[in-house]
């Protein structure tokens, strides 16, 4: 049941959604043995240090036909020129590229660039890989004291009347990060219930009920555009802002990327007109990135949220974010899929985790082996291609 839930999530997110080298930088950690352990991470720019497959344990061939097989796999569910937005996810509210890269990708094994293919410092859109980026300003949210606990009512926080019905002003911040907050109203023109063909396109939804908040699982931006609007007000600073200065710039990602509101997604914040940004490029706008940046964001994760010396956020919420599943509904974490049941990847490690997005995006962390690998726009595979890494890995 949990397997084809899961391949009806895939399908739906197809339809919504000379090289320089440095030296190596390190920081120590302990291992539960007490022995130091040397972790890479990369400078800014393109010094990020390449290491031959078999240094770091792996079968080039393998490694090489892993790669050889994904670059086969260019997606059919975005057109290069996003041409078929409208008819997919509905009217946009944002803006979108002329155009996107072909199928790219990266893989790191400890820290190195050990396989990349593609257009990997292109800036695309990438989708619901936003909400990731979001549960992440959670953790900084509540690690900075602006949220006691992640099961207080939002409405406890939030007075701009979003939290005032006796639907909403049960729904608790966890509620948000787990998609089950049955949260009822309209952001930017778009209502919670995904009814209408032109407002949702193919993503519309038939009306239900709604249900008692935590209680029921569904996957929806208009909640998550909530969401962001609630961490907007907290914080009193535009989000991409953040992003920036507390996770972008100290794991030293380019200066490329770009968070985009919608045309329409702007609220006045002690006297300044701030954008309010969405967890998704469904309705336009969106997360602009390259595979490189995303690759630095998952490495972020697999080191359990140190960069260097410094740690940007909680190694309890990684742990909590991405292994532990939700009350109800899919393997899902914090705006994290997992993998805990090992119905979403079955050759993969249950301790595995991604970052997903239409197109498809994929930013896959697997801490087993040490392992990110970050795809895009490809047809949706992720698990075969997990599949043939891991055989080139050599136990």
């Amino acid at each position: 049941m949990l397997k084809n839930t899961f391949l009806a999530f895939s399908l739906a997110l197809s339809l919504i959604s000379c090289q320089q080298q440095s030296q190596p930088a390190t920081a120590t950690t302990a291992t539960s043995q007490t022995q130091p352990v040397k972790h890479y991470y990369p400078e800014k720019g393109d010094a990020w240090e390449r290491k031959k497959p078999e240094e770091v344990g792996m079968d080039p061939a393998l490694l090489e036909q892993a790669v050889a097989w994904a670059k086969t796999q260019e997606t059919e569910q975005i057109k290069k020129d996003f041409s078929t937005q409208a008819e997919i996810f509905g009217q946009p509210l944002g803006p979108l590229p002329a155009t996107r890269a072909n199928t790219n990708g990266i893989i790191l094994k400890n820290g190195y660039i050990v396989a990349e293919w593609g257009d990997t410092e292109a800036v695309d859109p990438t989708y619901s890989v936003a909400k990731s980026v979001l549960s992440t300003i959670l953790v900084l949210t509540l690690d900075k004291g602006k949220i006691r606990s992640i099961n207080d009512p939002v409405a406890n926080y939030i007075k701009d009347g979003g939290y005032d019905s006796e639907q909403n002003r049960k729904v608790t911040w966890e509620h948000h990060a787990r998609q089950t907050s049955e949260w009822e109203g309209e952001m930017w023109g778009k209502k919670h219930d995904f009814v209408g063909t032109e407002a949702f396109g193919k993503g519309e939804r038939k009306p239900r009920e709604l249900q008692e908040p935590g209680s029921f699982y569904e996957y929806n931006d208009t909640r998550i555009n909530r969401f962001a609007l609630s961490l907007l007000r907290l914080w009193e600073k535009p989000l991409p802002e953040v992003f920036e200065d507390e996770i972008m710039d100290p794991i030293n990602a380019s200066d490329t990327w770009k968070w985009v509101p919608y045309q329409n997604s702007y609220v006045e914040i002690n006297g300044k007109r701030m954008p309010s940004v969405s967890g998704g490029t469904r309705w336009g706008g969106g997360l602009w990135i390259s595979a490189r940046d995303e690759a630095r964001f998952g490495y972020l994760f697999l080191r359990n949220g140190r960069w260097g010396n410094k740690q940007l956020i909680s190694e309890s919420w990684v742990k909590e974010a991405t292994g532990k599943r939700g009350p109800v509904g899919l393997d899902y974490g914090y705006l994290w899929w997992l993998n805990t049941s090992g119905e979403a990847w079955p050759d993969a490690p249950t301790t595995s985790y991604a970052a997903l997005g239409a197109g498809q995006n994929t930013v896959w962390v697997d801490p087993e082996h040490d392992i990110v690998i970050v795809w895009r726009w490809h047809n949706g595979n992720q698990n075969e291609l997990f599949k043939q890494v891991l055989a080139a890995v050599k136990e």
